[in-house]
């Protein structure tokens, strides 16, 4: 593990990981300034792949973060996540009023691989009912406090929400900025229960309420602030595009998918079974990831298209339980990983088995760091259109070759046996 040690940046000046790094993208000039805290990781020994990365003005040891839920929902879990090596943690989403937030038991739902219902099938799909945190704000906020007093070098991001109340929004700023986070992750996405009260998927799928919102926090807020986007919609680059012109650093996909995990056929009730009844929930785990992928690359190549001249961050999420997962979001152009359910289901120290895969797959490939890969495979999607057209002239070419030397001229005497095999018909 690298050694760390805080320094206090100012984000105008800072040189932070956009898509061409060029700075950060300036602001409104009535906005308050972001300040960020830059941890500083010595780099690997030689040859040695580095996994730190900076985002935002945030220094962290690995790409690996924490996902907003279960993981962070108190001191002790997160504790247990900085002391796993975790890069950074998110904490379960708060509000100004927790009495709000009423949870039901069982929550939880699984998809086993093969027949479902069966203990011995692999676990690929995973559906909750869950809703944000309903420990009392003063609570977590001083925990948060707490957690940076314990852990100065370490990067905690708070996961918020609100109703729709410019007021509401602005106090809960205030108020968790207080502690001394990192940054914020806006918790636009969650989609059952909040929406009911007009709050997370409601706002992620609304672009219009979407940017007024995004105004409110982005003119209050004065550290770094991440939108994290619903999957629930036709076209995620939509709410990615509007979030980040009203001022948000970073983008985070997906959250889960709407989903009804199935009905016992013993008693023709839903999924999870509540007293006889059910909710539709967010589905995660394995069986998403390739969906989340295909989400990450549509907003990784509008960021690119159309943000590329500032300091803008992404932040993939979805299905990860591999270094290889990981990897594949980095490809398509993710700064950091996040990983939830992955941790309810193997524990925090899965990150250490996260990070030696990502480490040996860097290996194989003698990347040195993160952004040796961040972005390498987004060239290689294009139309179909496109793909016809390439294949077209592939053949070509390919018929090209076996019909033999195009002229004399071409002809060498070191092949010239198997240059005149490709010119005999049987």
């Amino acid at each position: 593990m690298a050694s760390l040690n805080t320094l206090r940046v100012d984000s105008r000046n800072s040189s932070f990981l956009g898509f061409q790094n060029l700075g950060h993208h300036r602001r409104t000039s009535d906005a308050p300034t972001r300040i960020g805290f830059q941890v500083r990781a010595e780099t690997a020994g030689p040859g040695e792949p580095d996994l730190g990365v900076t985002v935002n003005g945030l220094r962290l040891p690995n790409p690996f973060v924490i996902g907003s839920g279960p993981p962070g929902t108190n001191y002790t879990v997160m504790k247990r996540a900085f002391d796993e090596g975790w890069g950074a943690v998110i904490a379960k989403t708060v509000s100004l009023e927790a009495s709000k937030v009423v949870n039901v038991t069982p929550r939880y739902a699984r998809l086993r691989a093969g027949s479902n219902g069966s203990a011995k099938g692999q676990i690929i799909g995973w559906e909750n009912i869950e809703l944000i945190s309903d420990r009392p704000l003063e609570t977590m906020l001083s925990e948060f406090k707490r957690l940076k007093e314990e852990y100065p070098d370490r990067i905690l991001i708070a996961s918020i929400m609100e109703e729709y109340n410019k007021a509401a929004w602005e106090e809960l700023i205030e108020r968790v900025e207080e502690t001394g986070v990192d940054a914020f992750e806006i918790n636009f996405s969650c989609p059952h229960g909040m929406p009911e009260r007009k709050m997370g998927a409601a706002v992620g799928q609304d672009c219009a309420l979407l940017e007024e919102v995004c105004g409110w926090i982005n003119a209050k807020a004065t550290i770094p602030v991440w939108a994290k986007m619903t999957p629930n919609i036709t076209d995620i680059t939509q709410p990615a595009r509007v979030a980040l012109k009203s001022g948000c650093e970073g983008v985070a996909a997906i959250n889960t998918i709407m989903s009804v995990m199935g009905i016992n056929l013993n008693t023709l009730r839903p999924e999870p079974c509540v007293e006889g009844y059910s909710t539709p929930g967010g589905y995660s785990s394995k069986a998403v990831h390739p969906i989340a992928l295909g989400k990450v690359m549509n907003i990784a190549q509008m960021m690119k298209s159309e943000f590329s001249d500032g300091d803008y961050s992404l932040s993939g999420i979805g299905g990860v339980e591999s270094g290889g997962d990981a990897a594949e979001f980095i490809l398509l152009g993710a700064n950091t990983v996040q990983v939830c359910t992955g941790v309810m289901m193997h524990g925090y120290g899965v990150v250490k088995k996260l990070c030696t895969e990502l480490e040996d797959f860097m290996r194989k490939h003698n990347f040195s760091s993160i952004e040796d890969f961040r972005g390498v495979s987004l060239q290689y999607f294009t139309t179909h259109t496109d793909l016809v057209r390439r294949q077209q002239e592939a053949i070509k070419q390919r018929k090209a070759i076996r019909k033999g030397l195009q002229s004399d001229k071409d002809w060498t005497g070191d092949g010239f046996v198997k240059e005149t095999e490709t010119m005999v018909s049987n």
